[in-house]
């Protein structure tokens, strides 16, 4: 609401489009339609046709034949991560940064009035455009005019829009595999996660980059090019929320005088450029994940291209996609199946996509695209992330920001814990706290806390609870502190410590073994080969062995030293694969006279090393002090582990935040004093001592039972013992007792006696 309690509303009148299939499927373009704000049911217009209306929650009007819908929409207050900034530069190549303040944005989500299950996206910065949903078969896209002034806007169904189709060059699509499907969801339904790591809520950093070409598309218009990128920014946000990941923009980057890495038709080129690039980009932005939008068409029909896997590594956290619709979700759509494959989603399978038909846009991670775009997540999708969150993916994901460093503006009862506030639950009409009073946005008399992981009934939970588990061995566990309601960031293992029985190295978050990816891609009876299956199968320099590829055909051959990082070599006695995507292909190898069983993996029409599951993932252990990187055995410079572990004194590990996390009985920040355990960023660990009081009396209290129990039986059988006399008199007083109750009339008489 506004600060007068009045209400801003946006109408849509299209209810024609859904009763009058002609009209549906009109000209390319659409049809006209009349769209404008609306403050307390009458039109919100502004005297100045220049000035923009964009309140922070509203509702809009579209006109059709004198009918109206109403969209009820919110400013997207999570579109803009605290410390986003965006970047351009001069003729002379000179970088310009800017921090702008996009309280006041023009970019909105929300739902059709009356209509269960609808979903809206808008952009009101010059006119009113968008995605509008209605439910999986009715979905239009409204465009603005080319006068902002001018209220007549254009509405069209999604499938008529002009786009050019295409398909992911990261990952191929083995769509003849009905057969393999029934196995694969069969594994999915007994691969249990954790609870709270798919529940909790992950927060995505996204860098944006728009290169030379791009911006020459938009008429070298620096404005209408953020514009753009910032929309497709909004549609990418409303499509992750649907998996409970919150994508927000930390910088925006317009390559205006240049393109600042190698973009050309090849597609896999593009990326690896794009990629070596963002490396250099992480020393002066911190970010999650990096996404170059690019004008350039790329060779056949690839649009978009990614890293399998690659969220939060500082090599492979990226992906590059073509701007190649008129309309931004189009864009939108192919980065955020790109960002699917950086978080380990593979191309969907025949049978996978049951939440939309193909007439309905299909699903995010189908392998190609058409009208209308898909705009939702399979349930296969859905299986592949939680496996990624499982074995420890997506570290970087789990730190919420501060709600009051959020780019919004400050108002109680938007949701939101703002500067000065205690708490904040929403309207009073809405709000379910028992905690928090709506009205005033503070603590109810005797509460301590309204929200957050450590707050439970409104009270502080004590120092030392548990809030946030393990979810791998290269993670680690976060503490309540006792005097604040939210879990601590998550931190986890430095890159280096030592993981898996010392049998790998952890990598962001995550213990990468050889034996661990054979039993993700075969099940828990796999083992890895040998090493003479790496050293003879990956010299072949063939597509069933090699590491990697020059181009898109030129596979390379592995040196012996290098095998291990190329195509994985297990051995299982299963035929399918868990990924219906991919077949197995056996070798032997003969050793001194013996059989040596080697099963390794083809992903069919496989356009890009870096979205081939068969090889072995960038990081894993290929020999002491050795790591896989670019498909080569190199070393693995530990510098920074070594040197925090100098500071712990032997009791600890080094966490991700170069502090000494200790074990149980040390005390941070070094180790070197008797304490609880954890570290500075973890919160205390619980009270070992308090706790082992606790289990030392449960144990003294059944030792002391025990000891009554076996001493009352030893002098019950012992004959003239107190207890042994005490029983025979107490025996028979109540045999003499039971003799006289028959003439007590205390014993029953048979029946018809």
């Amino acid at each position: 609401m506004g600060a007068a309690g009045t209400r801003t509303v946006i109408v849509a009148l299209i209810l024609p489009l859904l009763s009058a299939p002609a009209w549906a499927l009109g000209p390319q373009y659409g049809e006209p339609v009349t769209a404008f704000w609306l403050q307390n049911g009458r039109a919100k217009r502004s005297a100045n046709p220049q000035e923009k209306v964009t309140p922070d929650r509203g509702e809009i009007m579209v006109m059709v034949e004198e009918r109206q819908f109403i969209l009820e929409v919110e400013r997207n207050h999570l579109l803009f991560a605290p410390g986003y900034t965006e970047t351009h530069y001069t003729e002379d190549g000179q970088m310009v940064t800017v921090s702008p303040n996009h309280t006041d944005h023009c970019y909105y989500h929300g739902q059709v009035r009356n209509y269960e299950g609808s979903s809206v996206a808008l952009t009101a910065c010059n006119g009113i455009s968008g995605l509008i949903v209605f439910n999986a078969n009715d979905s239009y896209y409204l465009s603005a005019p080319s006068v902002p002034s001018n209220e007549t806007h254009r509405l069209v169904r999604t499938q008529h829009l002009p786009i050019r189709g295409g398909r992911c060059g990261s990952d191929g699509h083995f769509g003849d595999a009905p057969s393999h499907q029934q196995d694969f969801m069969a594994h999915l339904g007994h691969n249990r996660v954790r609870r709270n790591v798919w529940m909790a809520q992950k927060y995505m950093e996204l860098y944006l980059v728009a290169d030379y070409t791009m911006f020459a598309k938009q008429n070298m218009n620096l404005g209408s090019t953020k514009q753009r990128v910032v929309e497709i920014a909004n549609y990418v946000h409303k499509f992750y929320m649907s998996v409970n990941i919150k994508v927000a923009l930390i910088g925006l980057e317009v390559w205006t005088e240049r393109n600042h890495c190698d973009v050309t038709d090849d597609a896999n080129q593009t990326l690896k450029s794009f990629l070596q690039w963002k490396q250099k980009l992480k020393s002066r932005k911190k970010h999650d994940n990096a996404q170059l939008i690019t004008g350039a068409t790329f060779r056949g029909t690839t649009i978009g291209m990614a890293t399998l896997e690659g969220m939060c590594t500082n090599e492979n956290s990226g992906g590059i996609s073509m701007d190649h619709s008129d309309v931004a979700i189009g864009a939108a759509a192919t980065m955020a199946h790109e960002i699917g494959h950086n978080f380990g989603m593979s191309h969907d399978s025949v049978g996978c996509c049951v939440e939309a038909t193909p007439e309905e846009g299909g699903c995010i991670m189908a392998a190609a695209t058409g009208l209308p775009f898909p705009s939702k997540f399979s349930s296969c999708s859905q299986q592949q992330l939680m496996s990624y969150f499982r074995k420890g993916g997506g570290m970087c994901l789990f730190n919420m920001p501060n709600t009051k460093d959020l780019v919004m503006g400050k108002k109680c009862g938007n949701g939101f814990l703002e500067e000065g506030e205690q708490c904040d639950c929403g309207e009073p009409g809405e709000c379910i706290n028992p905690c928090c009073n709506a009205n005033s946005c503070t603590l109810k008399e005797g509460a301590q806390c309204a929200h957050g992981e450590c707050c439970q009934d409104c009270k502080l939970k004590s120092a030392g609870t548990l809030c946030r588990e393990m979810s791998g061995s290269c993670d680690l566990p976060e503490f309540c502190k006792g005097d604040a309601p939210f879990c601590p960031p998550n931190v986890y293992m430095l890159d280096g410590s030592s993981c898996g029985y010392e049998e790998a190295y952890c990598s962001n978050g995550m213990c990468l073994t050889h034996r661990q990816q054979c039993i993700h891609l075969w099940g828990s009876g796999a083992l890895v080969a040998p090493d003479v299956c790496f050293e003879e199968v990956n010299k072949a320099g063939d597509k069933y062995g090699n590491c990697g590829t020059i181009g898109t055909e030129q596979y390379i051959k592995c040196m012996a030293k290098d095998a291990k990082c190329g195509k994985i070599q297990c051995q299982t006695n299963v035929e399918k694969p868990r990924d219906p995507n991919m077949v197995k292909i056996g070798n032997t190898v003969m050793v001194n006279g013996y059989k040596v069983k080697c099963d390794g993996l083809y992903s069919y029409s496989v356009q890009d090393e870096e979205g081939d599951p068969g090889l072995v993932m960038s990081g894993t252990k290929c020999g002491d002090g050795m790591v896989c990187r670019d498909r080569r055995c190199q070393n693995a410079s530990f510098s920074e582990l070594d040197q925090c572990m100098s500071k712990c004194n032997g009791h600890g590990v080094c966490n991700s935040n170069r502090k000494c996390h200790c074990h149980s009985g040390w005390a941070p920040p070094y180790c070197d004093s008797p304490g609880r355990g954890g570290s500075e960023d973890s919160g205390p660990a619980p009270d070992d001592f308090s706790e082992g009081l606790t289990v030392f009396l449960v144990l003294l209290f059944l030792f002391c039972l025990l000891v009554v129990a076996f001493g009352m039986f030893y002098w019950y059988r012992k004959p003239g013992s107190l207890l042994n006399k005490w029983l025979r008199k107490s025996k028979a007083k109540c045999n003499t007792w039971l003799e006289m109750s028959p003439e007590l009339g205390f014993i029953s008489q048979p029946a018809g006696a």
